[in-house]
């Protein structure tokens, strides 16, 4: 079994997927908590507003699921759930630099969506018709983009693999 780092290439695969599933969950949390914590300033003044509010709440909760798509996609992809894949360290390296991207632009931009859905819920209980979800949905554009990128160079080290 080939190494690169004292880790084998399940070991490196298993890192990359890890990171991802936490990483998008812990950024999903944070950004979750902040749209939140506005939209309950919001609700207690005024709670006809809750229909308006919860997609900018639940927004930054996306990038969470991203990270667990990469997630599974690894395992999924390089056999892994069965326990006798044996992919060779630099294949499971890259899989490992794959995952990257959805790693951090989930993490980044679910804390990033979250403060912009912070700045929608401010429109939206000042009563401006504004359509106040375009602000937060931009910032999404990049978390789809990363893990468009992340899925693509799996499909490649799948191929690979063979």
């Amino acid at each position: 079994m080939s190494t690169f780092l004292g880790l084998s290439g399940v070991v490196w695969a298993l890192i990359g997927a890890g990171l991802a599933a936490i990483l998008g969950g812990l950024g999903s949390a944070i950004g979750i908590t902040m749209a939140s914590h506005a939209a309950a300033g919001v609700l207690s003044e005024d709670d006809t507003k809750f229909g308006q509010l919860l997609p900018l709440v639940a927004m930054p909760g996306t990038q969470g699921i991203y990270g667990f798509i990469a997630a599974v996609l690894v395992v999924v992809f390089f056999k892994i759930l069965n326990g006798t894949t044996d992919i060779s360290a630099s294949i499971g390296f890259g899989v490992f630099l794959a995952c990257q991207p959805v790693i951090w632009l989930s993490f980044l931009t679910a804390i990033y969506q979250g403060r912009t859905a912070v700045a929608a819920v401010g429109i939206v209980g000042s009563g401006k018709k504004v359509p106040a979800l375009v602000f937060p949905a931009l910032v999404e554009t990049y978390a789809i983009l990363a893990l468009i990128v992340t899925i693509l160079m799996l499909l490649g080290l799948q191929a690979a693999v063979g």
